[in-house]
């Protein structure tokens, strides 16, 4: 798992052919809006830490938001899609025995790096993926990850 607190993305991940395709920020806030998030993406582009990838996610307890084919529109302000991530979320903090207020940031990006590795190790195919998650199909994330494996070299 490539972690880079100081890049300002957390977990990145390549596609089956090594390419970089998704990079993610995990943050602990919660109730930011698509505006903050936003801001924020653009401050990290601003400062020139953010990799060049086709999909960016920006991870907080409650929502997701997902920017696609961010290499054809590098200044695309608002997300792509906002994502309820409590559908997602609730089966691992169940598991964990914690709420969305007790998670710490680090554990919260080891649940998201152990949902994204479900999704790249699955073998179900893009119609098969379960029906609340239309926007990972639907935004060809989810084809994008299959096969894919974590960025080790990120972290150096």
């Amino acid at each position: 798992m490539a972690v880079n607190p100081d890049a300002g993305w957390d977990l990145s991940i390549k596609d089956r052919n090594g390419q970089l395709v998704l990079v993610v920020a995990v943050k602990r806030k919660t109730n930011a809006s698509p505006d903050w998030a936003a801001a924020f993406r653009r401050n990290i582009l601003a400062h020139g830490i953010f990799p060049t990838a086709p999909y960016f996610l920006m991870v907080f307890p409650d929502r997701f938001y997902l920017w696609a084919d961010t290499e054809a529109h590098p200044d695309q302000t608002q997300p792509t899609y906002t994502i309820d991530a409590r559908p997602i979320l609730q089966p691992y903090l169940e598991r964990a025995g914690v709420t969305t207020d007790q998670i710490s940031g680090q554990s919260l990006e080891i649940i998201i790096a152990s949902w994204l590795g479900e999704i790249m190790y699955s073998d179900q195919s893009a119609e098969a993926v379960d029906p609340s998650l239309p926007w990972l199909v639907e935004s060809g994330l989810y084809n994008a990850l299959a096969g894919g494996r974590f960025d080790h070299e990120a972290a150096a």
